[in-house]
C-alpha cells in the first residue's frame, strides 16, 4: 500500500505482536522483514484507516477511550484523528439509515450511477495532481497560531485532569498531535492548492482535531461539572439503591425511581446513567414505552 491508503477493520482483533509490529509502519513509514535469510526493509508510506469495536461490544460512557477500546496509548497516540462513532437510537436517524439500505438492495447493481457538480474521472486527476504538485508549507502566522493552540489544548486537559493527575487522558496530548494538526493543516492547503498553509488552514484543522481526537482525549474526565471519579462513585451508589429498592421482578414508574434517588442525594444524571449501564447489562428492563422500569435479575 506505499503511497496509497490501507483501510484496517477490526483493529481491536490484531494479535499482540502485530500491534507491536504496526509501530514501525505508523512511525518511521517503513517495515522491516527478515525472512529466509533475506533482510530488508520495505517503504509503508500510506495513509492508514482503521476501524476497532469496543471491548465489550457496546461503548460504555462511564470508562475512558482506552478501556473501551482496549488499546495501548502508543498506538492512539499515533493516529492523527480519532473519531468515536456511537450508535444511539433516533428514530429519524435509523429511517434515513434503513431507507439508505433498502434503497441499495432495491435498486440493484444494474442502477445508473449518479453525477455529482464534479465527474468523478475530473475529481480523481485534480486528487492525483494535488498529491503530486502542491507541497505546501505552514506559514509563520499559521506556525504561531498553531503553537498557541497546542498550549492551550494542553491546558485544558490537565485542568480537567484534576490537580493531582487523577483523571489523565484516555489519549495522551504530544508533539505526535502537534505534528498531527501540521499535517491536516498542509493536507487543507493542499485541497485549494494552496503553496501555504494559511491561519485559515490552522484553524480548521484545529477545529477537525478537537471534535475528533480532543473529544476522545476528553472522555471520561469531566461529566456534567464533576470529574469522572465523583461520578463513578455517585452511578455506583445509584446501582446499589436501585437493586436495593428493586426485587426481582418487581417495577415500578421510572420518573418515580428517579425522585426517590435524588431524594436521598444523588444527582439526576448519575441516577439515569446508572439506569442506562443497568439496561445495557440487562439487569432492568423499560416497559409501556420507557415509563416503568423492571429489575429482570
Amino acid at each position: 500500500a506505499d503511497g496509497g491508503v490501507v483501510c484496517i477493520d477490526e483493529f481491536d482483533k490484531m494479535r499482540p505482536e502485530d500491534r507491536v509490529a504496526i509501530h514501525e509502519a505508523m512511525e518511521q513509514q517503513t517495515i522491516s522483514i527478515a525472512k529466509a535469510g533475506i533482510t530488508t526493509v520495505l517503504n509503508t508510506r500510506t495513509s492508514v484507516l482503521a476501524a476497532a469495536n469496543p471491548t465489550f461490544g457496546r461503548y460504555d460512557d462511564m470508562k475512558s477511550a482506552v478501556d473501551n477500546i482496549d488499546f495501548q496509548t502508543t498506538i492512539l497516540s499515533r493516529f492523527d484523528m480519532i473519531f468515536i462513532i456511537r450508535d444511539t437510537r433516533e428514530e429519524e436517524r435509523d429511517k434515513r439509515i434503513a431507507r439508505h439500505v433498502m434503497g441499495l438492495h432495491a435498486a440493484g447493481a444494474n442502477s445508473p450511477m449518479v453525477e455529482g457538480e464534479i465527474d468523478l474521472e475530473t475529481l480523481r486527476r485534480y486528487v492525483c495532481y494535488a498529491r503530486h504538485k502542491c507541497k505546501p508549507r505552514l506559514s509563520a502566522a499559521g506556525a504561531k497560531r498553531l503553537q498557541d493552540e497546542y498550549i492551550r489544548i494542553r491546558q485544558r486537559l490537565a485542568q480537567a485532569g484534576g490537580p493531582n493527575g487523577d483523571a489523565a487522558p484516555a489519549i495522551p496530548i504530544t508533539v505526535r498531535q502537534l505534528e498531527a494538526i501540521i499535517r491536516i493543516s498542509e493536507s487543507l492547503a493542499k485541497i485549494t492548492l494552496s503553496p501555504i498553509a494559511t491561519e485559515r488552514h490552522v484553524e480548521e484543522a484545529v477545529q477537525l482535531f478537537k471534535e475528533s481526537t480532543e473529544d476522545a482525549a476528553s472522555r471520561g474526565l469531566m461529566q456534567d461539572g464533576m470529574t469522572s471519579g465523583q461520578m463513578l462513585k455517585d452511578v455506583q451508589r445509584s446501582e446499589e439503591m436501585i437493586r436495593g429498592k428493586l426485587g426481582i421482578g418487581m417495577w415500578v414508574p421510572e420518573r418515580a425511581l428517579v425522585q426517590d434517588l435524588a431524594s436521598k442525594g444523588v444527582s439526576e444524571t448519575a441516577a439515569r446513567r446508572a439506569m442506562s449501564i443497568m439496561l445495557q447489562r440487562q439487569e432492568l428492563e423499560l416497559r409501556s414505552q420507557g415509563k416503568y422500569v423492571c429489575r429482570k435479575r
